[in-house]
């Protein structure tokens, strides 16, 4: 696809026959593999990346190319975190990257990008996302992985939001309640990871309870407390009460909070 041109009149010009590949949604190297992987390490990434944004879920990856990129998959130590993770943004953008990130992981390719990733929980993630935007930062949280910010040179705000995700998938903690305690858009991500990463269905309204959460105020605030607590003791005291709150699905009320 790469390698089409048009000339200054329009007319298309496809020498190494790009526009059957386009048209049959067929992701493949220019010439061969191995030669073009050799130029950039990079465009082993850019293969999988293409393949989730053109090709053909259907129709399989590019047998020759995914065995070129499987041979040469320890040359990714070689690219910058940058590189790594502009691509891998990218791809995890793609309205559907589980059957590109399957056939990595099958290639060795994950596992060189992000030591002790899995990909088991991004097709589900994926089809539970019906309706919601698509966020390459909620699926990368399922995917798991060793040092990610690092390997990928996150910012920190991607890099806290990502901490965030994972650490209230396994939390008990409601849909109202992670509205309130992370607002709505990671709230949204936490309910929708949990779901596939624990293999379960959404739970009913949750949405609209995300919603509640945000729209909720702590009913307890530091100068109910006072003067009776004072410093620490008052942080202590504030943090109790909201995590009582949070587990009663905010529905306690303030007399019930300062009882």
């Amino acid at each position: 696809m790469n390698a089409l041109y048009a000339d200054a009149w329009g007319e298309v010009l496809d020498p190494l026959g790009g526009l059957g590949d386009l048209l049959a949604q067929r992701v493949r190297f220019v010439g061969t593999p191995q030669d073009r992987i050799r130029e950039d390490h990079l465009r082993i990434l850019r293969f999988f990346r293409f393949h989730a944004v053109y090709g053909d879920p259907d129709g399989g990856i590019d047998a020759e190319g995914l065995a070129a990129c499987a041979e040469n998959s320890s040359a990714i130590a070689s690219l910058s975190a940058e590189r790594v993770g502009a691509e891998m943004r990218k791809m995890l953008a793609a309205p559907n990257p589980a059957p590109s990130v399957a056939s990595m992981a099958q290639a060795g390719v994950l596992a060189q990008v992000l030591p002790g990733a899995t990909p088991r929980a991004l097709a589900p993630l994926v089809d539970l996302e019906a309706g919601a935007a698509p966020r390459w930062l909620r699926r990368l949280a399922v995917l798991g992985g060793e040092d990610v910010a690092d390997r990928l040179r996150l910012s920190r705000a991607e890099a806290t939001g990502l901490t965030h995700i994972r650490q209230e998938i396994g939390s008990g903690l409601t849909a109202a309640a992670l509205g309130w305690k992370l607002g709505g858009v990671l709230a949204t991500d936490v309910v929708l990871c949990r779901a596939a990463v624990l293999e379960m269905p959404l739970p009913s309204g949750w949405s609209a309870e995300i919603q509640r959460g945000v729209a909720s105020t702590l009913p307890v605030m530091a100068a109910d407390l006072m003067p009776d607590l004072q410093g620490a003791a008052l942080g202590v005291r504030l943090k109790q009460i909201e995590s009582r709150w949070l587990a009663s699905d905010l529905w306690l009320s303030r007399g019930d909070l300062l009882t």
